[in-house]
């Protein structure tokens, strides 16, 4: 399968405290992540939040550059301004929130039309054509195109999201939490018209979500964020069959399922995320995992390959 988007040893920092009485810190909201994503499939980011899933996004996304590291999309680096700007069509974001993300002031039909108007593409007869067009997609009726975005239920701006996002034929679309603000009952719909949408299009996600229940339904690799850092990073089936960092089993733990097979055996943590503007020097989930040691206090893991994926766990061996 083509890769479409790969990023190496991706860093974010923020420079913050400017302030008269405060000194200058540097928040490290994303910290070394790698990936590789290919047409067809969809990588999944979780984690709780302030783990620099959504800054993941950002960068992914084009509308912030990395501190360091790599980003290649379709195969062509984005280091300078003109190859962003050559590449920004070719990844499109759906945000977390519908009620949010859509012009108020527009119909819906000007909504899809706009991404065309500002790239210079067809003439009106033609957006006009390519919007109804994608409507029928994504499951809109063509008497809704001169419609406002009020006038829609929450399930139904998504999908309008959704549609805008599929204008400029994307290879990349990137959705941050975009399910979460809906009911649970059209949840199921969003994610099964996205699914449909991808083998159509052959689009390659990169999906945001704190909830494993999306998570295992949607995405084919799985990726668990904190503090900034992968700690554990796979294929789907193995991640959930044996995952072998604490932080992904307390995920996994707070889920419900009615499944027996897919209920773990809780796991009880305490306290909050370390601060970014003062990571701990040794693994950031010590201070909350039951496994942890002195090793754990000291030492930085690194990911390494156990159980058909990478964890960065000192204990991961002996945890499963």
């Amino acid at each position: 399968m083509t890769t479409l988007m790969q990023a190496r040893d991706i860093r974010r920092y923020y420079s913050v405290g400017s302030g008269l009485f405060s000194r200058k810190g540097t928040v490290k909201a994303v910290d070394g992540v790698s990936f590789t994503l290919r047409e067809g499939e969809t990588l999944a980011v979780v984690g709780e939040s302030g783990c620099g899933k959504s800054t993941l996004a950002r960068v992914a996304t084009l509308l912030e550059t990395p501190t360091e590291g790599e980003l290649h999309i379709d195969g062509h680096p984005t280091t300078d301004a003109a190859a962003r700007q050559a590449l920004r069509t070719s990844v499109q974001m759906v945000f977390q929130n519908p009620y949010g993300s859509l012009n108020p002031r527009k119909t819906v039909g000007a909504i899809l039309q706009e991404p065309l108007t500002i790239n210079g593409r067809g003439n009106a007869r033609e957006r006009e054509a390519a919007a109804r067009a994608m409507m029928e997609k994504v499951g809109l009726r063509q008497d809704q195109f001169g419609r406002y975005p009020h006038m829609f239920s929450g399930g139904q701006r998504q999908r309008i999201a959704i549609a805008r996002a599929l204008m400029l034929n994307p290879r990349v679309v990137v959705a941050d939490e975009p399910v979460s603000a809906l009911d649970v009952s059209i949840q199921a719909q969003v994610l099964n018209l996205m699914m449909d949408l991808q083998d159509e299009f052959r689009l390659a996600y990169l999906f945001i979500s704190h909830d494993l229940s999306v998570v295992r339904l949607i995405a084919r690799e799985v990726m668990v964020m904190y503090c900034g850092r992968p700690v554990e990073h796979g294929p789907k089936e193995s991640i959930f069959a044996q995952p072998r960092h604490p932080y992904t089993r307390v995920l996994l733990a707070a889920t419900p399922s009615v499944d027996p097979r897919h209920r773990k055996t809780t796991i009880t943590i305490k306290g909050e995320l370390p601060s970014p503007l003062n990571p701990p020097p040794g693994c950031a989930f010590a201070s909350r995992c039951p496994y942890a040691t002195e090793r754990c206090t000291a030492e930085r893991p690194e990911p390494r390959l156990i159980a058909g994926h990478a964890v960065a766990c000192h204990h991961a061996e002996t945890i499963g």
